[in-house]
């Protein structure tokens, strides 16, 4: 078994649907780009308000990946 190593991106993902949508969409679009994702985690979650109901998610989130050999 080779040794790996990995490494950590932070970005944010959005959507008008959901904070799981802005995730999702995040994780998609890396997906393009970056190969062997691993796992994520969400750093902050945030949203804007408008008329006194939830218009928009922004969620921030750190991708993990491990970098090719």
């Amino acid at each position: 078994m080779s040794d790996h190593v990995y490494k950590k991106i932070q970005l944010v993902g959005s959507s008008q649907t959901s904070s799981d949508d802005a995730i999702r969409n995040a994780i998609a679009r890396a997906g393009e780009t970056i190969d062997n994702m691993n796992w994520f985690e969400v750093v902050e979650t945030r949203g804007h308000i408008d008329n006194g109901q939830v218009a928009h998610w922004q969620v921030t989130i750190n991708i993990g990946f491990r970098l090719n050999d």
